[in-house]
């Protein structure tokens, strides 16, 4: 069945960095638009990062480009979100997401609190 097994979420120190991962299986990944969103406690989700293609065109959420770096791995169907210099206001729930026109996956998420 398809899975979608968030790691590398933690608590950090603001400036500090962290490495998400995302582990894909039962479906064909490298077909898929792969996304990393965040939920902070009392809003709605919110696209962080994007991309299609590895070593394509990827999309940011204003609030992260520079910080952020979102890559994927189709022969080993994953996906990372490299994060830098975090912030107390990146903290969240991070998930990661498929998409294939209307199919549409999402992970459990990890947690990633920034805090001193």
């Amino acid at each position: 069945q398809v899975q979608l097994v968030e790691s590398g979420g933690g608590l950090v120190q603001p400036g500090g960095s962290l490495r998400l991962s995302c582990a894909a299986s039962g479906f064909t990944f490298s077909r898929f638009t792969m996304r990393w969103y965040r939920q902070a406690p009392g809003k709605e989700r919110r696209l962080v990062a994007g991309m299609l293609l590895p070593g394509g065109r990827r999309d940011y959420a204003d609030s992260v480009k520079g910080r952020f770096t979102i890559s994927r791995d189709n022969a080993e169907n994953m996906l990372y979100l490299q994060m830098n210099n975090l912030k107390p206001e990146d903290t969240a729930v991070y998930y990661c997401n498929a998409n294939y026109g209307s199919l549409n996956y999402w992970g459990q998420g990890t947690q990633v609190t920034v805090s001193s």
